[in-house]
C-alpha cells in the first residue's frame, strides 16, 4: 500500500489532484485510515495510470470516470481502446514529421487528407450506431448489407473532395480532436429527435416572417434562435460556417422543392436570403 505522498512522487501527479479524483469518485483510495489518510493498492495504481491515458488526449474526467465504470468494459477492452488513441495520435504525428521533411527538402507535396483510415472507421461505427433505425435498414438495403455500406462510406469519406470539405467542417469545431469529440459523443436519438421538432417549429416561425424584411429584427431573431439551437445540436465552437453551408443547402434545386412542399411556396429562397443577412453575406 502507498500513501497520497508516495503515488504523487511516482507519477508526478499533485496531492491536490488525487485528493479531487477521490472527491469525484474517479480515483477511490484502496483504504482510508480513522485520522483520514488515503492508501492505493497495485490495483489502484492501475487505474490511475487509465486515467492518465485518457488524459492524454484531454478527454473530460466525466467521460474517463464513465468508461472506466462501465460493467461492460473490462481492463483488456479498456487498454484496446487506449491502443487504438495512441496509435492514432502516432500516425498524425508521424504524418506531421514527413510533411516537414517535405517542406526542409523543398518537396511541400499539398495533402488535404484530413481523417486517417482509421478515424474514418471509427466515425461509421458511430454514425451506425446513432442513426434512426429506419434510415439504417433503408440504407442496408440500398447497398445489400452492412459490410457494404461501410466499404462506400470510407472510399466516399477518403476521396480528396471530401478530405477538403470536411477541412471546413473542422473549423467550426475549432480543431480536429473538437470534431471526432462531437462526433463519439453526439447526443442520443431521443434528443436528436427534439431538436428536429424545435428546428421545424423554428423554420415555420421563420417562414411566418416571409413578409417582412431579412434585415429586420423580427427575422433576424428568429435566425439568431436557429444558428444557436444548431450550434447546441452539433456542439459547434462557432456556427457562422455551418450556417452558411446550411443557405447554400437551401439554394440547391434539387432541395427546394421539398423545402417549399414541407413549409410553403418560396421557403427556401427565403430561409437562404435571411440567413445570409444575418450572417452578413451580401
Amino acid at each position: 500500500m502507498k500513501t497520497v505522498k508516495e503515488i504523487s512522487e511516482i507519477t508526478g501527479i499533485s496531492i491536490r489532484t488525487l485528493h479531487y479524483y477521490d472527491e469525484i469518485g474517479l480515483l477511490l483510495p484502496t483504504e482510508k485510515s480513522d485520522a483520514g489518510y488515503r492508501y492505493y493498492d497495485d490495483k489502484a495504481l492501475e487505474t490511475l495510470q487509465q486515467i492518465l491515458f485518457f488524459r492524454e488526449f484531454d478527454i473530460p474526467l466525466k467521460e474517463i470516470k464513465a468508461v472506466l465504470q462501465g460493467s461492460s468494459l473490462d481492463q483488456n477492452q479498456i487498454l484496446t481502446m487506449q491502443k487504438k488513441m495512441l496509435q492514432t495520435k502516432k500516425e498524425r504525428i508521424e504524418k506531421l514529421i514527413t510533411h516537414i521533411d517535405d517542406i526542409l527538402k523543398g518537396e511541400n507535396k499539398m495533402d488535404f487528407t484530413v481523417f486517417n483510415k482509421l478515424e474514418i472507421e471509427e466515425m461509421f461505427e458511430t454514425t451506425f450506431y446513432n442513426m434512426p433505425e429506419e434510415i439504417r435498414q433503408k440504407a442496408i438495403e440500398e447497398f445489400g448489407n452492412a459490410e457494404q455500406w461501410k466499404k462506400h462510406y470510407i472510399e466516399v469519406m477518403s476521396s480528396e473532395n471530401m478530405q477538403k470539405n470536411y477541412a471546413k467542417v473542422v473549423e467550426w469545431y475549432g480543431g480536429k480532436d473538437n470534431y471526432l469529440n462531437a462526433v463519439h459523443n453526439s447526443v442520443s436519438k431521443e434528443v436528436a429527435a427534439s431538436y428536429d421538432r424545435r428546428i421545424k417549429q423554428i423554420l415555420q416561425k421563420l417562414f411566418a416572417k416571409k413578409e417582412c424584411d431579412v434585415h429586420s429584427f423580427a427575422v433576424k431573431e428568429v435566425v439568431a434562435e436557429y444558428g444557436f439551437v444548431m450550434k447546441q445540436l452539433l456542439q459547434l465552437k462557432e456556427e457562422t460556417g455551418m450556417m452558411l453551408a446550411q443557405a447554400k443547402y437551401y439554394r440547391n434545386q434539387k432541395i427546394q422543392p421539398m423545402i417549399d412542399e414541407q413549409y410553403g411556396k418560396g421557403a427556401a429562397d427565403f430561409f437562404a436570403k435571411a440567413i445570409e443577412a444575418f450572417y452578413h453575406v451580401e
